[in-house]
């Protein structure tokens, strides 16, 4: 690919510059996460893949910006940041928790605009058409922090730093109330592939939800299970980077 200048703002990273990759990878975060949780998978694709990470409002250096609770608009923004970078080459989505049901809807936005995405990998939370709703968006500062808790992916170290947690709270609780409050969407299915990935003791994923994103697409679709609960891909790096750049070699034909 040729390099070119590209916009998105404040919305998009971009770790690794490759613009002779074959193909570029859009990853969204889980709740309370940011851009920068896909910087070693980055690390790990390039130069082959090119990696961009979209960054939510409410966090890192948006931190002064108000967080969305809309699952809906995080989409449409989201779609709105990445047009510049469809159209050259194949586009691949990622999305981790709240950010597979959110890598769906921009899918979907991207289908409906002519610009089918490559492969779409979904992670960690049940199929739109089974979401499970919840509370956590309503249990109050002490039920979220135990929340993070229960799921891991968060130093112990830093639930006890009650200024750090004051300064991330108002993001995770608008992410919370975004993916909770998100309605399910039955009979919605995307031409492109889709591979989901969840981890073999999720409190969040039963196998049976994992399975349940078949009914999303017309095209392919895998699950793949790993060792491990929510966050399975922090110890599965090697793998998930090896399974898309497997992809981007499948579609290069």
């Amino acid at each position: 690919m040729t390099s070119a200048t590209r916009t998105g703002g404040e919305w998009v990273r971009r770790f690794h510059r490759s613009p002779d990759s074959d193909a570029r990878l859009v990853c969204f975060p889980h709740a309370g996460g940011s851009a920068s949780y896909f910087f070693s998978l980055s690390e790990r694709l390039a130069p082959g893949v090119e990696t961009l990470a979209v960054q939510y409002p409410g966090r890192q250096d948006r931190s002064a910006e108000p967080a969305l609770r809309s699952l809906a608009e995080l989409a449409d923004r989201s779609f709105d940041a990445l047009a510049d970078w469809t159209g050259e080459g194949p586009l691949l989505l990622f999305g981790h928790s709240l950010g597979s049901v959110l890598a769906f809807e921009v899918a979907r936005r991207l289908e409906a605009a002519g610009a089918v995405p490559a492969w779409v990998f979904v992670s960690g939370y049940p199929a739109p058409s089974v979401l499970r709703g919840g509370d956590i968006h309503r249990r109050g500062d002490a039920g979220i922090i135990e929340e993070l808790r229960t799921v891991g992916g968060t130093d112990p170290v830093w639930l006890e730093d009650a200024e750090f947690m004051a300064s991330v709270l108002p993001a995770l609780q608008a992410d919370y109330t975004a993916i909770e409050t998100h309605p399910r969407q039955v009979g919605v299915r995307l031409r492109a592939p889709l591979t989901m990935l969840v981890g073999d003791d999720d409190p969040h994923t039963t196998i049976a939800e994992a399975e349940a994103w078949a009914d999303h697409t017309t095209a392919r679709f895998d699950v793949r299970v790993f060792p491990g609960g929510h966050f399975y891909l922090d110890r599965h790096q090697a793998e998930i980077a090896a399974l898309i750049a497997g992809a981007v070699k499948e579609i290069a034909g």
